[in-house]
């Protein structure tokens, strides 16, 4: 295979990624009914607040706080509690992608090395690995908060390259479903980079993707004829 080493993004690559399912589930246990509306709301602040970190505007702290803020005046609990109670309720629910199971167990069996670089926070990924089985599969897992910067900056895939002992980038692959951090990034730091595409959408020209699939199962098709 031409790739020694394949790196995935977390969410949204290798698993699934409800937020609206995991604040429900969150919620419920202080007896809050969080319906669609009450997601919207906080989606307009989530979503900016991302764009905010991506481009190294705001800290991961400062993202994970102001993003609850109303509901910790509404709730008399800190903004900082809030969102760990989040992101234990988003390791309840989690689950891998249709395919993950399959590739994963296929690029192992391969001695293909496989590592995470993600935006997520380190409180849900070592948790989420071990309740998936797939912690023993994924080293290292570079994380944005740790590093302190989030992709598309260069200095996490340069911790990640470090991390692996400087292989040949030209022998590495990065997997991401976002093309402003996951795809950019791998691009602009001399990684090939493959879209993670399951919605259809189309790219802009200044962003483009090494390779393109719509599935983990597409992705393993591919692999294999490497």
């Amino acid at each position: 295979m031409k790739y020694q080493w394949i790196l995935f993004d977390a969410d949204e690559t290798l698993f699934h990624f409800d937020n609206f399912a995991g604040l429900k589930h969150m919620f419920a246990q202080h007896g809050v009914a969080f319906e669609q509306t009450e997601y919207d709301e906080y989606q307009s602040l989530n979503k900016p607040l991302w764009v905010e970190y991506q481009n190294g505007n705001i800290s991961a702290e400062q993202l994970q706080t102001r993003r609850f803020q109303r509901w910790s005046d509404t709730l008399a609990i800190s903004t900082k509690e809030l969102n760990k109670q989040f992101l234990d309720a988003m390791a309840d629910i989690c689950k891998t992608l249709p395919g993950a199971l399959e590739l994963v167990t296929y690029l192992h069996e391969s001695k293909v090395n496989m590592g995470i670089i993600t935006n997520g926070f380190a409180q849900l990924q070592h948790i989420r690995l071990e309740r998936t089985g797939f912690l023993p599969y994924f080293s290292p897992v570079v994380i944005s908060e740790l590093v302190g910067v989030a992709k598309p900056h260069p200095k996490i895939f340069e911790d990640a390259l470090d991390k692996m002992g400087s292989p040949d980038k030209k022998h590495v692959l990065m997997v991401g479903d976002t093309l402003e951090s996951d795809i950019l990034g791998g691009n602009n730091f001399g990684f090939d980079t493959c879209w993670l595409n399951r919605h259809s959408k189309q790219h802009p020209a200044e962003i483009t993707p090494t390779h393109q699939i719509s599935s983990l199962t597409e992705l393993l098709v591919w692999l294999k004829e490497q």
